[in-house]
């Protein structure tokens, strides 16, 4: 009997991705949308999924949930990508243009995961920094472009955890700069006053990600989808994804979603205006904070530990994610945007903590 192989010896040192689960009455910690989808939506799931040949497969490109999708921003079926949650598109777009002897590049602080795909698929990591107020220097990305030449270039607007969105002639001077795939990764992005989008084109190596965990209220269908060239798109379901990777189910899930753009709009609006509340309550704490363009804030306690912070959050019955072990944010902790309930009931737990 042959003995488990070793892991690869890239993948023995990298650390897991982790969020606390934890029982609490309040759950700030992932950026989910706190409000359910509608429930019109949830009856004409059932009653599709009631309908499905379930002993077929799945239509295998997802021709007419990419063709709704298409019609809602303005494009082309043949210039959108659909997989299992945004995670699942980075990853195809890093088998695809990453790999051994290519390089991807991010600037931290960022969302983690970026970098963790990148190491999956082989790819080298160029990481570049924030300036102190998590703004994006010049200077750092002509460095990182011209020493690494990457063949793909993330940039998280807004971006997680900061919680800023990238300025259009930041995105169109590493657009310029960028040697490869620049990748806009728009998780939060109906949150922010304006969006990438606008500059895809087939003959621009730009792709946007987006996600209907967010705003959708979907995030328990991990659904995402890509924006982008038509000749990226094909060498993503030719090349990179696994057949029929995108159940029915989900297909149609994210079509009838798509019908309740107003009911989406109306989540967004209210949670701009609570995320607008949570910031101004936080000014008045002991704190740092900074600008928020998504729908979660990032702080830093001025007299205790951040660590500490959690702990005494949780010991109230309210979850929050801990980064301070991210880099560059050691003691900062970060805060989902939920309803007027659990945002009163997150302020009354920090200000008694505090």
């Amino acid at each position: 009997m042959g003995a488990f192989p070793p892991l690869r010896d890239d993948l023995g040192v990298m650390a897991g991705y982790h969020s606390a689960q934890v029982e609490v009455d309040v759950r700030l910690n992932t950026n989910e949308s706190p409000l359910p989808p509608p429930p019109a939506f949830l009856a004409g799931l059932a009653e599709a999924v009631a309908a499905f040949p379930m002993h077929r497969y799945p239509d295998r490109t997802c021709q007419a949930l990419r063709a709704d999708l298409a019609n809602l921003h303005g494009l082309q079926p043949e210039q959108v990508f659909v997989a299992n949650g945004s995670n699942e598109v980075l990853q195809c777009l890093l088998l695809a243009y990453g790999g051994p002897g290519r390089a991807a590049a991010v600037f931290e602080p960022t969302y983690a995961m970026h970098a963790t795909i990148a190491r999956m698929t082989g790819t080298a990591v160029a990481s570049g920094a924030r300036a102190d107020d998590f703004t994006l220097p010049g200077v750092e990305v002509r460095r990182v472009l011209a020493e690494a030449a990457p063949s793909v270039t993330f940039l998280c607007s807004p971006n997680n955890p900061t919680g800023r969105a990238e300025p259009k002639d930041v995105v169109e001077e590493v657009l310029e700069l960028a040697p490869g795939l620049v990748v806009v990764d728009e998780a939060y992005g109906q949150f922010a006053s304006w969006s990438s989008l606008g500059m895809v084109g087939d003959d621009v190596p730009l792709v946007v990600t987006r996600t209907y965990s967010k705003t959708w209220s979907m995030a328990g269908a991990r659904l995402g989808y890509l924006l982008g060239p038509a000749q990226v798109v094909a060498a993503l379901w030719e090349k990179a994804a696994l057949p029929y990777h995108v159940d029915a189910v989900k297909q149609a899930a994210g079509r009838l979603a798509l019908r309740f753009t107003d009911e989406m709009e109306d989540r967004v609006a209210l949670l701009v205006s609570e995320r607008e509340r949570i910031a101004a309550a936080l000014a008045l704490l002991p704190l740092d904070t900074w600008p928020s363009d998504a729908n979660f804030l990032l702080f830093r306690p001025r007299a205790r530990a951040g660590r500490e912070v959690w702990q005494d959050l949780v010991d109230r019955s309210v979850l929050v994610r801990d980064c301070s072990s991210w880099p560059r944010l050691a003691g900062c902790l970060r805060v989902t945007v939920g309803t007027p309930e659990e945002n009163d009931a997150f302020l009354t737990a920090l200000e008694a903590v505090l």
